[in-house]
C-alpha cells in the first residue's frame, strides 16, 4: 500500500484525501451495480429473522411487503444494494481511511496499524452478525406487540428495510467500542486505573449511548446492546491490562539491566 510522507503541504494532503475518497466511491459504485440485480434475494435474507411477523406468500415462498409507489420499490432496492456494498467493501473503506492517517503516526505506533485494521473489520462484522442473529427478532417482536388492541401493522417496504439497515449499521459501529477503549488505555490517554475505578460512570454512559444509537429506542434493544457493550468493554480492559503488564515487566527488566550495568561500571 503506498503511504505518503508524514510532512506534506496542505494541498498535497487534500489531494491524497481526495484520491482515497475516489477509491472508496469507485469500489462502492462497482459493488452497487453488482448487488443491485441480486437485491430481491438479499432483501429476503435481511427479512428472514423477522419473517414470523410478516405476511408470507405461499406461492413464491417470499415475504410480502407493501410499496406505495414504484419509486419506493426502486429506492428500497438501491438501498439494499448500497448496504451490502458497504459491508462487502468495508475492508477497503477502512484500509483507505487508516492509511490516510498512518503517516502522522510514530514508527512505534505504526506497528499497530495492521492489527487495528483486522480487529476493526472483525468487530464491525461481528456487530452486524450479532444484530442479525439476536437483536432483530426480539426487537420486532416487541415493536409489533405494541399494536395489540389498537390495530394492525402494515409491513411497508421502505420502513422495514430502512430500520433493519439502521439496526445493522448501528450495531456494527457500536461494536468498535473495544478498539477505542483499548487504545485510550495503551496510549495512556485515559489511565487504566481511572477507567477501572469509574466503572459506574462508564456503564451509565454506555446506557445513554445505547439509547441514542438504537433506531427504535425500545427497552429490549437497548438492554441487549447494553449487555453486549459491557462484555466488550470488560474484554477490552482485560486485553489492555495484559499488554500493560507485559510493558511494565519489560520496562522493569530494562531498568534492572541499566542498574546492573551502572553498578558494574562503578565497581570497575
Amino acid at each position: 500500500m503506498p503511504i505518503g510522507p508524514a510532512r506534506m503541504p496542505l494541498f498535497d494532503h487534500l489531494g491524497e484525501l481526495r484520491m482515497r475518497l475516489v477509491r472508496i466511491v469507485a469500489c462502492l459504485a462497482v459493488a452497487v451495480c453488482v448487488f443491485y440485480f441480486a437485491a430481491p434475494q438479499m432483501g429476503q435474507f435481511l427479512l428472514l429473522p423477522i419473517a414470523d411477523f410478516l405476511p408470507f406468500d405461499a406461492n413464491t415462498g417470499y415475504v410480502d411487503l407493501v410499496a406505495l409507489d414504484p419509486f419506493e420499490a426502486f429506492a428500497v432496492r438501491f438501498e439494499i444494494a448500497l448496504f451490502f456494498s458497504f459491508i462487502a467493501t468495508s475492508p477497503v473503506i477502512l484500509w483507505q481511511l487508516l492509511a490516510f492517517f498512518l503517516p502522522a503516526l510514530k514508527p512505534k505506533e505504526r506497528k499497530w496499524f495492521t492489527p487495528t485494521f483486522i480487529v476493526a473489520v472483525c468487530l464491525f462484522i461481528l456487530g452486524v452478525v450479532f444484530c442479525y442473529a439476536v437483536i432483530l427478532s426480539a426487537a420486532f417482536q416487541w415493536l409489533t406487540d405494541q399494536a395489540a388492541g389498537l390495530g394492525y401493522v402494515e409491513p411497508r417496504m421502505n420502513s422495514y428495510i430502512d430500520i433493519i439497515i439502521k439496526f445493522e449499521i448501528a450495531f456494527g459501529c457500536a461494536f468498535e467500542l473495544p478498539l477505542v477503549i483499548f487504545y485510550l488505555v495503551i496510549f495512556d490517554i485515559v489511565p487504566y486505573k481511572k477507567l477501572r475505578a469509574s466503572w459506574r460512570v462508564v456503564y451509565i454512559v454506555l446506557m445513554v449511548l445505547c439509547a441514542v444509537i438504537t433506531p427504535d429506542a425500545s427497552p429490549v434493544t437497548m438492554l441487549l446492546l447494553f449487555a453486549a457493550l459491557i462484555a466488550l468493554y470488560e474484554l477490552s480492559l482485560f486485553m489492555a491490562r495484559i499488554v500493560l503488564a507485559r510493558r511494565i515487566k519489560r520496562q522493569n527488566a530494562e531498568l534492572a539491566e541499566e542498574e546492573a550495568e551502572y553498578a558494574d561500571g562503578e565497581a570497575e
